[in-house]
């Protein structure tokens, strides 16, 4: 029995994490809430999958969120502060053509919506981060 109890104490010490955490130097953690009507015409666009809108009201998010509707009534939302860098005048992402990716105008960085893939990484040494998925509650 004495020991089973070690052998249980070792395996539970081992398997602890260090509680370090991956997040974004760059980004605060900033909570909000945001309800959005999809009557509006703002943003009817998240009426279709595929769609993406901007929303840049004030409190939401560092430089604003961005939000997708990926089918199924589901949705995701992105944090608009490019994640590879501090956040300056020219860090907020810009809705593509497409609605379905963004692009940062410092560098061009593209980055999916659907998944958040970084799409355009350098080939360098340098630790590049995809974007920020922020937890999205959907209420018909």
């Amino acid at each position: 029995m004495k020991t089973l109890f070690t052998l249980l104490a070792v395996f539970l010490l081992l398997s602890c994490d260090s509680g370090r955490t991956n997040r974004n130097p760059y980004l605060q953690e900033i909570s909000f809430r945001i309800d959005l009507n999809l009557n509006l015409p703002s943003y009817s666009a998240l009426k279709n999958t595929g769609n993406a809108v901007y929303v840049g009201s004030q409190g939401v998010g560092t430089k604003g969120i961005f939000v997708i509707n990926t089918g199924f009534d589901s949705f995701m939302a992105f944090e608009a502060s490019c994640p590879n860098h501090e956040p300056s005048s020219c860090s907020t992402m810009v809705l593509d053509d497409d609605k379905q990716n963004v692009t940062c105008p410092c560098e061009d960085y593209k980055y999916n919506l659907f998944t958040g893939q970084f799409l355009n990484r350098p080939d360098d040494d340098n630790r590049y981060r995809r974007r920020t998925f922020l937890q999205l509650i959907y209420k018909r």
